[in-house]
């Protein structure tokens, strides 16, 4: 084990992509179990680890998701976001928060999210008067709104390897997602005037709501789609992110006419490397979860917790505190897959729901992706804007200690998590 564990970190401290420390270290663990007699399970093991069939439905988010701002779509959906709440002091905030709601029912994906925003909300923002570092701040908080509200990757993951309901699990989503919205909105609205953020220069108005959503309509119908066959059960995960990229194609291909031949082949090819880099994780995390499971690590690290105490509000606790520190360093898929195993057992045992273990699972690493020093989209937004992740990050902390504060309240109100999948029946 510690031959394992010295592989594993030494890989990943070099620089190794994280899909390939997994398998080395998964390779390295089933050698030293048994010679070259035990490699030969390792092909059948990668091979097996993406051999579900759910899993066919995050290249397909993904496409529509590029499909919808490639062809223009979410400007319209940043309008109508601005229609609701633009006439508030430090409106942009404000409408950089909605807009995020709205695209995270297509994308579920917080990096897009975020370079979406990066290449458009961030420059309008800087421009009407905000800092850039505060305008790349409430960006990145609003983009982990894409991977909580269904359609989320990170959900679709965690069901199939646990064998949890994805659509229990994005019914789950909704509510914190829209919680950590509200949150940050209120966080803007109490110190908009001491961070010096510039007052409205519009009224509300119904008739401007009322133009905007007509511009926006087919946009904002897809997310009400997807979730809504999902939830009713007329279409698995899968099959409604199918139908969502042929939607996405005839609104932005043909309707809107914003894409072309050129357009299509690099969203294509964009997709495939997102898709590609994500399931190598998963197949050889998958490798090195078998190791662990062999050598019943997941037993002990249970054992462990136990150990310390067996009140179930403290081992929850441990619990989050464990996936936020490993999140510091790691890539949260590559996280998910290797300690969702260890852990998920660990809730059983303490009388957790596991639609719930699975959304503070989700949640946790969603914050994550906003946490120095791997955090994903920090890096996205500094790539995009060129703002340093130093001054991101010094901007990002209330918005990080607001957000925390949510996920105290998803992990241990299991009845407010729970609300939506059990009016739909799905526990």
């Amino acid at each position: 084990m510690v031959f394992v564990a010295v592989t594993f970190f030494g890989l990943l401290t070099i620089g190794m992509p994280v899909g390939f420390v997994l398998g080395v270290a998964g390779v390295v663990g089933i050698f030293d179990m048994g010679g070259g007699r035990f490699l030969a399970m390792v092909p059948d093991r990668f091979f097996a680890g993406l051999d579900l069939f759910p899993f066919l439905a995050m290249p397909f988010f993904i496409l529509a998701g590029e499909i919808m701002n490639r062809s223009g779509i979410t400007t319209n959906l940043v309008k109508l976001a601005d229609s609701l709440v633009g006439w508030l002091r430090g409106g942009m905030a404000h409408s950089n928060m909605v807009a995020s709601v709205l695209f995270a029912g297509i994308t579920g994906s917080a990096t897009a999210d975020t370079a979406a925003f990066g290449n458009t909300l961030v420059p309008a923002m800087v421009k009407n008067g905000y800092s850039r570092p505060m305008a790349c701040a409430v960006t990145v908080a609003g983009s982990i709104i894409g991977p909580t509200i269904p359609p989320s990757t990170l959900a679709v993951i965690y069901g199939s390897i646990m064998g949890v309901s994805i659509a229990g699990l994005f019914a789950a989503g909704i509510l914190p997602g829209l919680l950590i919205c509200a949150v940050c909105m209120a966080l803007i609205a109490i110190n908009g005037k001491r961070w010096n953020f510039p007052e409205a220069n519009q009224k509300f108005s119904i008739k401007r709501v009322g133009v905007a959503l007509k511009e926006s309509v087919l946009a904002a119908i897809l997310p009400v789609f997807i979730i809504g066959s999902i939830l009713f059960g007329f279409a698995t995960p899968t099959e409604a992110a199918a139908i969502a990229v042929a939607y996405a194609l005839v609104v932005g291909g043909i309707i809107y006419r914003g894409l072309t031949w050129t357009d299509m082949y690099e969203m294509l090819v964009r997709t495939t490397r997102i898709t590609g880099i994500i399931f190598v994780i998963i197949a050889s995390a998958t490798i090195l979860g078998w190791w662990m499971t062999f050598n019943q690590i997941p037993q002990a690290i249970a054992s462990g917790f136990l150990a310390i105490s067996s009140n179930p509000k403290v081992i929850i606790g441990m619990i989050m505190v464990l996936l936020l520190f490993i999140g510091l360093f790691m890539d949260i898929n590559a996280t998910l897959i290797i300690l969702a195993p260890v852990l998920a057992p660990l809730t059983v045992t303490i009388g957790m729901n596991p639609v719930h273990a699975g959304i503070v699972f989700i949640l946790c690493l969603n914050i994550s992706l906003m946490t120095p020093p791997v955090g994903a989209c920090l890096f996205v937004l500094a790539s995009v804007t060129g703002e340093k992740i130093e001054e991101i990050t010094k901007a990002l902390w209330p918005f990080i200690l607001a957000e925390f504060l949510v996920l105290i309240l998803v992990a241990y109100w299991e009845g407010m998590t729970l609300a939506i999948p059990k009016f739909f029946g799905f526990y």
